[in-house]
């Protein structure tokens, strides 16, 4: 197993194990420097401890580079417990045991890493971890409309960055859970044609009917012509294959890592697609977070989620004044906040 070669560039990674529980998981602490590292735990199997740690280190430099861009005072961070080979992470003792063992993990590292739900994880995991750690991002107000709005407001500016109007855009939502259902009822109340696609036929027709919008067949979904395609579920949407049979303005949308590869983003540019970084257009679920922790009320909230679309503007304006991608006007503007060159990793 090779766990990294290359740690120069992670703040802080811990590979722990409780023997009593069986809890392994990896920890990556991505930067601190802007105040404790929050990010998510993700509960999945991968094929060894090398490949966890791969993950938790890129998850956890997009949280860095997505605290930094919201201008929030948030490290980046994400955790990974691995779960055994065919089936998924345990109920009911074990869980409750292994994750009482990683909240004493978390807890040595004295308030530098603040953990999330991510991928796995719920509510009543933070809960219980919280048990033993001081600090965790917990609360039951379902997220999913903050993120959205955020998401919302990002598309908007992009559209608008062309001369051009929501009303009549024709928009295909990938992914029609909380987040995309969301995303369309906002959309559709601005006047799009929205276009829905999801692995889950029911769900795809539930939520196109809500819209009055059409269904999309999963697997042409990156292949159809819209104005915007917006991914709101799995990452790594845009590879190398399908960045070549788009038919699209605009790539915006919720879904994290929506590039395969950061060099995918030269290559939309070649295709006249602009592409949003994902990690500026989803900030509403920290933003959500911050305000709980700080103690917002609904007006700052909901100005601070709609700043996302001003700060899409001001990203998108830089991006084309200078002929370079919005990823890298974004990965230059969370470097300026953070004070040295930092990156999506490769």
């Amino acid at each position: 197993m090779e766990l990294c070669t290359d740690l120069e560039d992670v703040e802080q990674l811990e590979v722990v194990q409780d023997r009593s529980s069986g809890l392994r998981a990896v920890i990556a602490i991505d930067d601190t420097t802007l105040g404790p590292a929050l990010g998510g735990i993700r509960w999945r199997h991968y094929p060894d401890l090398g490949a966890a740690a791969a993950e938790a280190r890129r998850l956890a430099r997009g949280m860095t580079l997505k605290n930094a861009c919201a201008d929030l005072p948030y490290g980046g961070a994400k955790s990974v417990i691995w779960a055994l080979p065919g089936g998924p992470p345990p109920a009911g003792p074990v869980r409750t045991a292994q994750l009482e063992a990683f909240g004493r993990f978390v807890a040595h590292l004295g308030g530098a890493y603040v953990p999330g739900v991510d991928m796995g994880t719920s509510v009543d995991d933070l809960a219980t971890i919280a048990r033993v750690v001081p600090d965790v991002s917990c609360d039951r107000t379902d997220p999913s409309p903050m993120t959205a709005l955020g998401v919302f407001a990002g598309v908007r500016a992009a559209v608008e960055s062309g001369d051009g109007s929501l009303v009549g855009t024709r928009v295909l939502v990938q992914g029609a859970g909380h987040v995309g259902m969301a995303l369309c009822d906002l959309l559709a109340a601005a006047g799009c044609h929205l276009l829905v696609s999801d692995v889950d036929g029911v769900r795809a027709r539930a939520v196109a009917d809500r819209v009055r919008g059409t269904v999309v067949d999963p697997d042409a979904a990156t292949g159809t012509e819209c104005d915007v395609f917006a991914p709101c579920a799995t990452a790594g949407v845009v590879d190398g294959t399908s960045v070549d049979r788009m038919q699209c303005r605009i790539v915006a949308g919720a879904a994290n890592d929506v590039l395969a590869e950061p060099d995918l983003a030269e290559a939309l540019r070649r295709r006249g697609i602009l592409y949003v970084p994902d990690f500026v257009l989803n900030a509403g679920g920290v933003v959500h977070i911050h305000a709980l922790r700080a103690g917002w009320g609904a007006d700052k909230l909901e100005e601070s989620l709609l700043a996302i679309g001003d700060r899409v503007r001001r990203i998108l304006s830089d991006a084309d004044r200078t002929g370079r991608t919005p990823l890298a006007v974004a990965e230059e503007l969370a470097s300026d906040r953070l004070g040295r060159p930092i990156a999506l990793l490769r």
